[in-house]
């Protein structure tokens, strides 16, 4: 099993890469803390288990090869993080003047479905999402492995044990985060930056040419 070790190492590789879903999961880990960004996270690794099904059904390679489709998923995508960063945004000044003083975080509690449904969404509509499981996988496929589509189910759940591997980390710093207990000021510079990520991400995505 040495071809799916190889590939284990490149997914984490992948998986730790700085990305829309990855700035949600720090984010929910700061501010909801850590139970509820693992939420987040199952709701990521659900989208990721729709593509991965597609592909092994041999939908993803259809719909990689549709530029109409793609560029639904992608425009779905940009509006999506822009809507998410700019509530964000908004929220952070909709709050008023915070205070200089160390104190408590007082943060709205989120369900957690509701953060779960937000990465799942994030991550069903991002098209570089669709290109890892229909451009990146299938390079570790070899036909003295068994079927193209059995290989597939094996690799993806891989996948998703490197993506978990990486999405808890990004949650696990942020509940680290949680527990110094930043001052108001500091916690509303980090919504506003994490807002600002978002719609700088949103922006890459619509610039992009995939």
């Amino acid at each position: 099993m040495t071809w799916v070790a190889v590939f284990f190492g490149a997914a984490v590789l992948v998986a730790f890469t700085p990305g829309a879903n990855n700035l949600l999961g720090l984010h929910h880990g700061m501010t909801q803390g850590a139970w509820k960004g693992l939420a987040g996270l199952l709701g990521r690794l659900a989208a990721f288990t729709v593509l991965i099904t597609a592909v092994a059904a041999g939908l993803g390679q259809l719909l990689a090869a549709s530029e109409f489709a793609l560029t639904v998923i992608k425009w779905a995508g940009v509006a999506y993080l822009a809507w998410i960063g700019a509530r964000l945004l908004w929220s952070t000044f909709r709050t008023g003047r915070t205070t200089l003083i160390q104190a408590p975080r007082s943060v709205e509690s989120v369900p957690a479905l509701r953060i779960a449904r937000k990465e799942f969404v994030v991550a069903i509509t991002n098209p570089k999402a669709i290109l890892i499981f229909t451009a990146f996988v299938p390079q570790f496929i070899d036909a003295a492995h068994g079927s193209f589509s059995a290989q597939i189910a094996i690799l993806g759940a891989v996948y998703l044990l490197a993506e978990f591997v990486a999405g808890a980390t990004y949650i696990g710093a942020g509940a680290l985060v949680k527990t110094l207990r930043l001052s108001r000021r500091a916690t509303r510079n980090v919504d506003r930056g994490t807002g600002v990520v978002l719609l700088g991400m949103a922006g890459a995505l619509a610039s992009s040419s995939s």
